[in-house]
């Protein structure tokens, strides 16, 4: 059974008293400040108060499960940034923060009078986060970077799919999710050194470098052999037998025998221990070169059995095998289960939701699931009384049309703690 937990919004977490805010939108940031809140900071989106991030806007039936799982944790402040009242506020909000995340493309924000210059002339601890797809400088700055386009250049189309059919991209959001990994890491080490320091600095971080990052040795071999990375389908170049397994059910095994040890392994485990002495497969080397004929002794013995038959065997024999999951049976996966790899939680649209949990997991200071998504401006007040804005100033930035909603909005919904700030 999938584990159902109640959020704590008062669960002690790592990265109490960091404020991050996070004005950019879409996947890559987002993914960013999830790390950080799912560990304990306070992130604070500040969203437009007409749409709101344009993950809201990405629903399946009626629902945006990409908000509720990637706003987790985090308070929602509905706030314009084109009048000059609301980059007011946002400068205040960011003299008691220790972070901030944004997207826009190179130059915006310096446009808008909050570029890093003037930012740090308010807070010079501030760590600042520039999302892009290729960099704050080279001459694809001005470029309109989505993940996907990285992903095509990269490298990584080109060598994803098989050798006779187009280029494949990732079905999922690939380049923003690792950069959004690097990013979170580089945020904590800019706050060590800031630590030390009292300085923050920025971190220029492009779509298309970390997208490079988990290529590997592509440009080395390449420049070694002259070879460019060929699509393989689920083979490898590199190790053998490596690959997906057709079963006589219908089903899929994936294998890796990237070792010389468990290659031996799975010959003796299927009947073959004469292709352990065998010229063509003695050795890794050898079983690359001849890809096919090893493969097709595996997939020949894994054809003429059920999964629950291969696995069995595979198993007993220790063998690096496992069944390819499709969602349902993920789910229904008893290590996945007793795990808690994917929870319930509270949502008061669906009723319940499922997620991933908290991950990596801390023996001391474990992250938490503290809150769920927030509605559009649900913390908007609250967070702006925190740094000392009374209802007069409000007013007049509701009238000024930099916020929206009413003084208690949020108090209606799920309850968040608020982190004390002193203003600056």
């Amino acid at each position: 059974m999938i584990p159902h937990i109640e959020f704590d919004p008062a669960a002690p977490a790592p990265l109490d008293g960091i404020r991050v805010v996070d004005i950019s939108r879409l996947v890559a940031g987002n993914m960013v400040s999830l790390q950080l809140a799912d560990h304990g900071a306070e992130v604070i989106k500040i969203e437009d108060p007409k749409t709101g991030d344009p993950l809201r806007a990405w629903r399946v039936k009626g629902l945006s499960l990409h908000w509720k799982v990637y706003a987790r944790n985090k308070k929602s402040v509905a706030m314009d940034l084109r009048p000059q009242a609301g980059r007011d506020a946002l400068l205040d909000l960011l003299a008691t923060s220790q972070v901030l995340i944004e997207n826009y493309r190179p130059g915006t924000l310096e446009a808008m009078g909050l570029g890093p210059d003037v930012l740090h002339a308010r807070n010079p601890s501030l760590v600042i986060v520039r999302i892009t797809g290729f960099g704050q400088d080279g001459p694809y700055r001005d470029r309109p970077g989505f993940g996907t386009l990285v992903e095509a250049m990269s490298g990584f189309a080109a060598k994803n799919g098989y050798g006779d059919r187009p280029p494949v991209l990732p079905p999922l959001a690939l380049a923003d999710m690792v950069s959004g990994l690097y990013g979170a890491y580089a945020v904590m080490v800019a706050l060590r050194v800031a630590e030390r320091s009292g300085r923050g600095q920025v971190i220029d971080l492009p779509l298309l470098e970390p997208m490079i990052s988990v290529l590997g040795p592509d440009a080395a071999m390449y420049r070694v052999s002259g070879e460019k990375p060929q699509r393989t389908g689920s083979r490898s170049l590199t190790t053998s037998p490596r690959n997906v397994y057709g079963t006589a059910d219908g089903r899929f095994i994936a294998i890796s025998a990237s070792i010389q040890a468990m290659a031996e392994r799975l010959f003796r485990a299927i009947g073959r221990t004469d292709a352990i002495e065998d010229p063509r497969f003695r050795t890794n080397t050898d079983r690359v070169r001849n890809i096919g004929a090893c493969d097709a002794i595996v997939a020949g013995w894994i054809a003429e059995r059920t999964l629950t038959d291969a696995m069995a065997v595979f198993e007993a024999a220790d063998v690096t095998a496992t069944p390819i999951f499709d969602i349902d049976q993920l789910l229904d996966d008893p290590h996945v289960q007793a795990r808690g790899v994917i929870v319930e939680v509270p949502d008061d649209e669906a009723g319940s939701v499922l997620m991933h949990n908290v991950i990596p997991r801390l023996s001391d200071t474990p992250g938490r699931l503290r809150s769920p998504a927030p509605t559009l401006g649900q913390h908007t007040h609250a967070v702006l009384q925190s740094i000392g804005y009374d209802p007069a100033r409000l007013a007049a930035l509701a009238a000024a049309g930099a916020i929206e909603g009413s003084i208690g909005d949020e108090c209606a919904s799920t309850p968040i703690k608020l982190t004390a700030q002193t203003k600056t």
